[in-house]
Parts: C-alpha cells; structure tokens; sequence
C-alpha cells in the first residue's frame, strides 16, 4: 500500500506515523510526500514529489499521473487550501484506484467558510460565536446591545491565525476590517477569498474560556469512530504546542454530531472553547489537525486504522481510544540531509 501525503510541511511525525502503520498492518509501500522541497517533512518521506501550486491548471492532472505510476491506494490533503481542490476531484482519483482522505466538497465549503461555519452550526443547535461579515452589521448588533466588544475580526476564509485581530471598539472594527481585506489579496488565502471579495472578512463575538481541540474520526466510509479531546496548553503560530487529553462526554456527543453532519473520512480538527459550562464550537479543518500528535501519544492511532481501513480490515479497538490525562508538549528538532 502507498500513501501520499500534500502539503506536508512540518508534519514529520505524520510521516513518521504511516511508515509505522504500514508496518503494524503488516503492509508493504511507501509514504510519498509532496509539493514543496523546503519543508522538513518532505524529506523525511520514503520519496518526494515537487507538484505545480495548488491552484495551477496542471496540479490535479500532475497529480493523477503521479498516483497512477506510483499505484497511490491513499491520498491524504494536510492543508486548508488543498482540501477543496483534491476533494473536486475525488471521483478522478477513485476510477484509478486511488481514495482521497477527506471530505466531499459541500463539507469543505462548510469548514473552510467560516460564514459557511457560522450557519450550519447554528442550524444544528450546535453553540458558536455570533458572527457578521461587515464591521456595519456587527456595529450594529453592538449598538443594539446584541454583542459586546471586543470583537474578533479574521478572514471569512483563513487559517493559521493569519490576519486574526480584536476591535475593542467601532472604530477599530472598521479600520481592522479594511486592514484584513488588503492582508487577504496580498497573501494566499486571496485564492478562496476570490468568491466573494465584498464579504471576505468575518466579525465574530469574543469567547473567553478554556480552549479544547477534539479529533473527530471517521472512518472510510464516513462513520462516526471515535473522538478524542484535549485541553490546549500552548499556542503557537494558530496550531497546538501542548496539550493534555482529557475524557469529557459532552465533546464526544459533539464530534458524534459533527460526524453526521459532515461525513467526512479520517479526521476532522475542531477547536472548541468552554465558557460557563457550554461548549463552542470556533473552527472545523477536515484534515490532520496541529493537535493530533497529543491524541496519537495517547493511544489513538488514526495511520494505522486507515491503513486497515483501506485494506478492508478493522483496527484493535484499543487503537481507536486515547488515554486521558496524558500531557505532552512539541518540541523542535533538526533534520539534516
């Protein structure tokens, strides 16, 4: 079996998990790592790919004939942007023979549109921020005694916590909203942006709390698994540097919920914050989130079960569990080539 994973970027671990569930599964192959070489989980792959920019022509027709020589069984995207790109074509890959690890394309728009976020969890009865996409409208609300500042401004299609600001006022709500509007055309999040240049920027009301992630796993047929939640420690850069996992009923109910909204394959990424006892949802990534390695060191093994998965067999169920109470925190090395 080989697995090809884009956009790997700093994700050396991920690698370094598949080469050992491949293993495990008592499967040969190799993991592939694609597209850019100046990253260190590029090398750290079995072989490397450079592919065309994701939003080139040539990418998804680049990337067929890559998987059909290399005979790719698994196709795992571990970027935001790549997501709805490789999910359009899914079908392409799958009459060759190749299945790519996410969701389809209307459970992408919902969690890469933070607009998009904002609406189906609200039609679900699922608690989230209160949200407006034009600092007038959020005025507005602010005015009517609707929100309180600060409010929490970011792109309607951003990751990262790329151009995430606070307007503690209505002033700076409105400044703020035009800063991130140029931020946006000068970066790559323009490319999603494109869709709707007018509301392209997201004002939300500000949740203090406790700041939890959960992996919601499904498996490949799009079933609710398992999910495994930990309490966030550290922060860096938007993505999880510490992190303890914790056993709380209440998000496993929740990822139950977003399984079946979403139906997403292999892992779903949702940041959540408690405040007063209830439980927020901020953002969903239907890829390999920055805090899974804190679920993986606790027992829960999503490589594995998706190589099983994949080969048409079930995983020990002790490796769909994590461990609670274990705390860990990223650390940096140096790889040399």
């Amino acid at each position: 079996m080989n697995i090809l994973l884009t956009s790997a970027g700093r994700r050396t671990y991920l690698v370094d998990y598949f080469k050992e569930a491949l293993k495990m599964a008592g499967q040969g192959g190799l993991v592939h790592a694609a597209n850019s070489q100046e990253s260190p989980a590029f090398f750290n792959a079995d072989r490397q790919v450079v592919t065309p920019l994701i939003y080139d022509q040539g990418y998804i027709p680049f990337l067929l004939d890559y998987c059909r020589k290399w005979h790719i069984d698994l196709l795992i995207p571990l970027f935001d942007i790549d997501l709805p790109v490789l999910s359009a074509s899914r079908e392409a890959f799958a009459r060759q023979g190749t299945m790519v690890v996410t969701a389809e394309p209307a459970a992408i728009e919902i969690c890469n549109d933070k607009w998009k976020t904002f609406r189906a969890l609200k039609a679900r009865g699922i608690l989230t921020p209160k949200s407006w996409l034009s600092a007038e409208d959020a005025v507005r609300a602010a005015e009517k005694g609707e929100v309180s500042y600060p409010l929490i401004l970011k792109p309607r299609w951003g990751m990262g916590s790329l151009s995430v600001y606070q307007a503690d006022n209505k002033e700076e709500a409105e400044v703020l909203e035009r800063k991130i509007r140029k931020e946006i055309r000068e970066s790559y999040m323009k490319y999603e942006a494109a869709k709707d240049w007018e509301a392209c920027v997201i004002l939300q009301e500000k949740i203090s709390g406790r700041e939890l992630g959960v992996d919601v796993v499904n498996d490949l047929k799009g079933n609710f698994r398992t999910a495994a939640a930990k309490v966030k420690s550290n922060m860096r850069a938007g993505e999880t540097d510490g992190a303890m996992t914790v056993s709380e009923p209440r998000l496993t109910e929740l990822g139950m919920a977003l399984s079946g909204l979403l139906r997403h394959k292999g892992n779903l990424d949702v940041d959540v914050l408690e405040s007063g006892g209830e439980y927020y949802v901020l953002e969903m990534n239907a890829r390999f989130g920055g805090g899974y390695p804190f679920s993986h060191a606790a027992g829960l093994n999503l490589p594995y079960a998706l190589v099983m998965w994949a080969s048409g067999r079930e995983p020990e169920e002790k490796f769909l569990q994590a461990r609670t109470g274990v705390r860990g925190q990223k650390d940096i090395r140096i790889l040399v080539y």
